[in-house]
């Protein structure tokens, strides 16, 4: 998986600052107390390593089942080494992230000065913000922070994604471009994948419509024993499995060819954007209703885990672990299977499913995608920062183009079994990091042992210069060019855009009823049966909940983006 701390879908940012709020922050320079100070530190007297030693304290998450302790990380080793700067760390484990980083961010006496790994969505920034618990950081950036300055001069967008509309940035974000426009690794999160083993063991093709998939699903089902026992499974054969609203593993794709072929590509927002430029939500359309209606026949088949509305990621990697899987859904499937990257790469074991004609043939790229990828709100700074300008020139350190690549995957020359990288050189005979081969290791296992998350940039232009791309990032933008690319033929996203803070606002008081208004219809309703009366009862639902007034405000910032 590309980026390991950011995996579900996160609100589009605003942060537009009233007047009023500006006015409050010091006339703009920052949105804490006491933190302009900072600004008068000599550039100077911040250059690494520091004559004295010193101390800053950060907030960050660790994934679960990894090293707790940020400091016995050799990336933090390294960094305290060259910097003469040592952070006392306060970490949470990413699967309580959510829960405590509110009640951390609520009381600002206690806070550490800058929160690592936020992923913070854009509402968080302007709740932070407008209560003084964060501070504007576009000054510290123009004079402590050369390293993201050439990031931003090299693909200026990032800065212009980072801005509110009075030029004021909130946030350090987290950059790694992996492709571009259709061709972004970030497009396609929900990947369908599909074992190849079973398929040429049956004597089947890979199916291309939907009809041809429930087929293939069914052979699964009716050739259950025969699968058993030629691939020594242990467990029962499941011919789908998925986790239903979990963003990558749901199965969602799988009926983006019904009707007029939106899909459902922003499982946060369920949002589309039409080739005439009009904001829809696909859950309104025929499409949709239909999508839903045949993964019910799917599910009365016996075709679908009993467990996708239940099971959690443990139990899915479990299972697909165990060989009991003939299709399943992934940013990975490395992540999901027991399968080597060499096998992935010559296209046995497993391969992925590509579009299925039903009406049509499409596929919805995500919503934000054609920037690839981008977190707005990865790291800020504390109102309670002491010296904003050291910690800002400390976090510079993340966007040096060596050091950025270990802090999103990995690190080199650790006395352990594995590593992500070793030392290497360019055609010119620098310095460069080269991915390691990892074998039959999961990339998320091995990466979330190394890698440190935080702010960073990779750029497309790192690559061969300063690193190298990573093996299951290549062979995942093979995929994503030659199998889904050429049937991508919808026009445009939603692009990732700033919006005012009232904008903001709203949206984040309608999209919750909406979402899960949605997301239970269709849960329920591949379950048990979805009718023309109960799709009737969603739009009357969704009416209630103010859809109308939810889609106007997209419609504006695209009308707005693509005048």
């Amino acid at each position: 998986m590309s980026n390991l701390f950011a995996k579900g879908s996160k609100l589009v940012v605003s942060l537009a600052m009233a007047a009023a709020l500006l006015a409050g922050c010091g006339g703009g320079s920052s949105a804490g107390g006491g933190a302009s100070a900072g600004l008068d530190v000599d550039p100077a007297s911040l250059a690494f390593p520091l004559a004295e030693k010193a101390t800053i304290s950060g907030l960050t998450s660790y994934p679960v089942g990894s090293e707790s302790e940020p400091n016995n990380r050799t990336i933090f080793k390294r960094l305290e080494e060259k910097t003469n700067v040592h952070v006392d760390w306060k970490a949470i484990q990413s699967d309580q992230w959510g829960e405590k980083i509110a009640l951390e961010m609520s009381n600002i006496k206690t806070l550490p000065e800058f929160v690592f790994s936020a992923g913070f969505s854009d509402t968080d920034l302007l709740k932070y913000a407008k209560q003084g618990v964060i501070i504007n950081v576009e000054e510290y950036i123009d004079k402590y922070m050369p390293n993201l300055q050439k990031v931003f001069e090299q693909a200026p967008e990032y800065r212009k994604m980072c801005e509110d509309e009075n030029g004021h940035i909130w946030a350090l974000p987290w950059i790694e471009q992996l492709g571009s426009e259709k061709t972004a690794i970030q497009t396609v999160g929900n990947m369908p994948f599909i074992n190849k083993g079973w398929l040429d063991f049956l004597g089947l093709p890979v199916p291309t419509t939907v009809d041809e998939f429930e087929q293939t699903l069914i052979a699964f089902r009716d050739n259950a024993d025969k699968l058993k026992a030629e691939f020594n499974v242990d467990g029962d054969i499941i011919p789908m499995s998925f986790i239903m609203g979990a963003g990558n593993e749901d199965s969602v794709i799988l009926t983006n060819g019904f009707g007029e072929g939106y899909g459902d590509p922003d499982q946060g927002r369920h949002i589309v954007v039409t080739d005439d430029l009009k904001v829809v939500c696909p859950a309104t359309s025929e499409g949709w209703k239909e999508g839903v209606q045949w993964m019910h026949k799917l599910y009365e088949e016996g075709l679908i885990d009993k467990e996708a509305w239940t099971q959690e990621w443990s139990t899915y990697v479990s299972k697909g672990k165990s060989g009991r899987y003939g299709v399943c859904f992934s940013w990975d499937v490395a992540n999901i299977a027991a399968v080597s990257m060499d096998d992935l790469i010559a296209g046995k074991g497993w391969v992925p499913l590509p579009a299925l004609t039903a009406d049509v043939r499409n596929i919805t790229p995500a919503n934000g995608s054609f920037t690839s990828g981008f977190d707005r709100g990865r790291c800020v700074i504390t109102a309670n920062a002491k010296n904003p300008a050291l910690i800002c020139a400390w976090l510079d350190q993340m966007y040096d183009p060596i050091q950025s690549p270990q802090n999103n995957w990995g690190t080199y020359g650790e006395d352990d079994d594995f590593d992500i990288f070793e030392e290497g050189t360019n055609a010119n005979g620098d310095f460069m990091l080269k991915h390691t081969w990892l074998g039959d290791a999961s990339p998320v296992e091995v990466r979330e042992a190394e890698c440190v998350g935080g702010p960073l940039a990779i750029l497309d232009s790192y690559y061969d210069v300063y690193v190298t791309c990573p093996d299951d990032a290549q062979y995942r933008l093979d995929w994503i060019k030659n199998v889904y690319t050429p049937d991508m033929n919808t026009k445009y996203v939603f692009p990732n855009i700033l919006m005012t803070a009232d904008d903001a606002k709203t949206l984040s008081n309608l999209n919750p009823d909406i979402d899960k208004c949605i997301k239970e219809a269709r849960a329920n309703g591949i379950m048990n049966g979805f009718t023309d009366a109960d799709f009737a009862d969603l739009q009357a639902k969704l009416e209630g909940y103010r859809l109308n007034d939810f889609l106007a405000i997209f419609q504006k910032y695209v009308d707005s983006y693509y005048k």
